[in-house]
């Protein structure tokens, strides 16, 4: 009978141990502090720094500088032009070699067979600019002159607008 009340201690005390209560031979829990208050110190703004006065502007008319002027590239007046005297042989009409047809601004825009040919917004991504700047279109012919592909290249740039 000991023996069995020895083993219902011992079992008893590990139960108490595994579920977390304390057997009668640990020390009592510590007690928790009260936390302490923690003080703050006060910042004092520093001053703004102050900016030196600007400097008079005359309103004169002599003195403002006039803003320089962009035109903006048409696609009716400066791009269809070089297209009619340097492309449309092979890119128009009867003929539209790769399924490129540029007569139109629409047909421009549709692209040839292997996808879109301009890109608006960004002449570096536009194959029909590439193949211009490269001297590679027209393949048959006089090559556009580099103001040419400049007006090509700006008219992509600014949006390919329909202008």
């Amino acid at each position: 009978m000991k023996i069995k009340w020895i083993a219902s201690l011992f079992v008893f005390s590990f139960i108490l141990a595994a579920c977390g209560g304390q057997s009668p031979s640990e020390p009592a829990m510590p007690t928790v502090e009260e936390p302490q208050p923690i003080s703050i110190p006060t910042l004092t703004p520093a001053p703004a720094p102050t900016d030196p006065p600007a400097p008079a502007v005359s309103m004169e008319p002599s003195a403002v500088a006039p803003a320089p002027e962009t035109a903006a590239v048409s696609f009716a007046n400066d791009v269809a032009p070089i297209f009619s005297a340097s492309c449309v042989n092979c890119h128009g009409g009867d003929q539209t070699k790769a399924g490129l047809d540029l007569k139109t601004y629409a047909s421009l825009m549709a692209g040839s067979m292997n996808g879109a040919v301009v890109f608006p917004g960004s002449p570096s991504q536009s194959v029909l600019v590439q193949l211009a700047e490269e001297g590679k279109m027209p393949k048959r012919g006089d090559k556009l002159t580099a103001e040419q592909v400049q007006i090509i290249s700006d008219w992509v740039a600014a949006g390919a607008p329909t202008n």
